[in-house]
């Protein structure tokens, strides 16, 4: 089978990965961005092209792929003026990898449905390094024919593909995610301030932590910087920062009130407010560290 033109938006440091793995595995790519190192990268490895608007992107491609930033990108981009929806083809996909507000993915949906394309809201678990060598943890969901079209090609960028359902279930879900596991970065990275306060030794309260139920990859993470000074999550309080008014935004909408995520949203805010948004989240310790009463 032909492989499918892929337009892709959106080369930052997880984007750009994904698209050096796509070019390994031998598909053609059509790409649009700000970054014009990023993009030249992609034109430098060959059997790929740089369009000058998303609208372009659409008009040449079979499956248009976005991985950026917010919500309020992924809309520029699709109501533009010469946005995605003045371009996408008949029978076209759009795949969201990013992190966005539920309802606003299901408008979009809905938008593109009106012009015989279809949507995936598809988020991404793990790193960089799993992008380029395509085994990320993709959370897939929109109309159960449109995901089986584009499994294929997501085959190639995840080693688990899940399919979670309706349109937004993806974003959904990964909102659930990263609100459990910024809050757990969170409490973590207190809990090695409260231990360097009391006098009690960073690193032998991981080790005795880690060998109970609390273990996880994240409290991992968060030892790294606390304890051996190393930075390597790869993910921004920034970025955590506006997941967790995500959050705040669905459960608003759902009718309830997300009291643990609100206190992990304030010290996110915090940490941003005190200058370290650009950070990793691990590095919020050093929020916590400096905190006063």
């Amino acid at each position: 089978m032909t492989k499918p033109i892929i337009g892709f938006i959106g080369l930052g440091l997880m984007g750009a990965n994904m698209v050096k793995n796509l070019q390994t595995r031998g598909f053609e790519l059509v790409v649009y961005g700000r970054n014009q190192k990023a993009v030249a990268d992609v034109i430098d490895r060959g059997n790929a092209s740089a369009v000058g608007t998303p609208r372009e992107v659409a008009e040449a491609s079979d499956i248009v792929m976005l991985c950026v930033t917010t919500s309020e990108v992924v809309e520029s981009l699709i109501y533009g003026d010469d946005g995605i929806l003045t371009g996408i083809k008949d029978g076209a996909v759009v795949i969201d990898f990013g992190t966005s507000i539920p309802a606003s993915t299901r408008k979009i949906g809905a938008d593109l449905a009106e012009k015989g394309a279809g949507m995936i809201d598809a988020p991404l678990g793990r790193s960089p390094v799993h992008a380029r060598d395509g085994l990320l943890n993709i959370m897939a969901a929109g109309d159960k024919a449109t995901f089986d079209k584009v499994k294929p090609v997501l085959d190639q960028q995840g080693e688990n593909v899940f399919y979670l359902g309706t349109l937004g279930a993806g974003h959904t879900t990964k909102l659930i995610n990263n609100f459990m596991s910024m809050t757990t970065a969170c409490v973590m990275s207190q809990a090695f301030a409260m231990a360097d306060r009391t006098g009690i030794d960073r690193g032998l309260l991981y080790d005795i932590m880690s060998a109970g139920p609390s273990n996880s990859p994240m409290m991992a993470f968060c030892k790294n910087y606390a304890v051996d000074g190393v930075s390597d999550l790869g993910f921004s309080i920034n970025n955590a920062n506006k997941d967790l008014s995500y959050f705040l935004k669905l459960a608003e909408d759902m009718g309830t009130r997300a009291i643990i995520a609100e206190g992990t949203s304030n010290n996110l805010q915090a940490a941003a407010n005190a200058g370290l948004g650009d950070g990793n989240v691990p590095e919020i310790f050093n929020y916590f560290m400096t905190l006063e009463r």
